[in-house]
């Protein structure tokens, strides 16, 4: 196994914000159009983060013209120029899926003082 974990170990990033669920972050995601590269902004509300090491990843949450927009992104992928914590959230669950269900001041999170 110690093959494995410096394998791992190679590709996690060193600069990456310690963040929790509940939190709302501003994502920067790498695109490539043509020839060209720019960066992408995807703000929201992280309702879930997975496994650990290498696979973590996250799910970040937004409402887009009254629709409900969810992205998954692993975190220590090269794809992802930076995540900034706009917000600190006081929740009291790992997981929020039943934010999906609700909308409005129902689906407001209260900020962490």
């Amino acid at each position: 196994m110690g093959l494995i974990e410096m394998i791992e170990a190679e590709g996690m990033k060193e600069n990456v914000p310690s963040f929790n669920v509940g939190d709302t972050v501003k994502v920067g995601y790498r695109i490539i159009e043509g020839g060209k590269e720019r960066i992408q902004n995807f703000e929201g509300v992280v309702i879930a983060k997975k496994n650990g090491g290498i696979r973590e990843s996250f799910t970040v949450r937004r409402l887009s013209f009254g629709v409900g927009v969810e992205r998954c992104f692993p975190l220590h992928s090269p794809k992802i120029a930076y995540v900034n914590v706009v917000r600190e959230g006081k929740v009291r669950r790992a997981k929020l899926y039943y934010l999906r269900g609700r909308t409005g001041k129902a689906a407001k999170i209260k900020e962490k003082k």
